[in-house]
């Protein structure tokens, strides 16, 4: 791969920021970038940690002041604290907070209808001014939800009969009774299935 320097200045403000006297802060900023080495100031106080904070593992220690609103809970808290354990440059620490982040909005709608709240969810979405100003985009958001939905649950149900079906040896609709034992559609009895229990004539 060719390294060498390439020269870009028919690009119109390229190298606007070369020249350090062109710099806002020159000159009262004393240019040594000790910033690079780490903290080069005093921090202020540490906000008491008496809640649960989740930090960067890019980070030596939590910072000086955090929101203490929303501390990590439920599923969506675990599902956080999972994220954690990754770099911010890593699939593994930003999707898993896409999903939290989700997760937590059913969380907040089962809390609140625990506590007699029916939350009024198409006002709080903004689906009152997208159906005013993006009704299209609006029947589209809904219809895809719908379908990823009705996916899922039909591929839950069927993972699930699959397992029976695995375990058992029998499908969900054959059913067992002293007569007949094992029975299905094809109409199996105990003697079919065992033909050592035959009664000898």
């Amino acid at each position: 791969m060719n390294n060498t320097a390439k020269d870009f200045s028919h690009i119109k403000g390229w190298g606007i920021d070369a020249d350090p006297k062109n710099d806002p802060t020159y000159p009262m900023k004393r240019r040594t970038d000790a910033e690079q080495q780490g903290y080069s100031w005093q921090r202020p106080t540490q906000q008491p940690v008496n809640i649960e904070v989740l930090h960067s593992i890019e980070r030596p220690n939590v910072s000086a002041v955090f929101g203490t609103s929303t501390p990590p809970s439920g599923l969506s808290g675990m599902i956080r604290r999972f994220a954690f354990k990754y770099s911010e440059s890593s699939y593994g620490h930003w999707l898993p907070l896409l999903l939290a982040d989700r997760v937590n909005v059913v969380e907040g709608v089962l809390e609140d209808l625990s506590k007699g709240h029916v939350p009024n969810i198409f006002a709080e979405k903004g689906w009152n001014a997208e159906w005013k100003h993006n009704p299209k985009g609006l029947v589209q958001k809904v219809a895809i939800g719908v379908l990823v939905t009705t996916a899922v649950v039909v591929l839950l149900s069927r993972k699930k009969e699959h397992k029976h079906t695995r375990h058992t040896g029998y499908s969900e609709d054959e059913r067992y009774s002293e007569d007949q034992g094992y029975t299905s559609n094809k109409s199996y009895s105990k003697h079919d299935l065992f033909p050592e229990s035959k009664p000898i004539k």
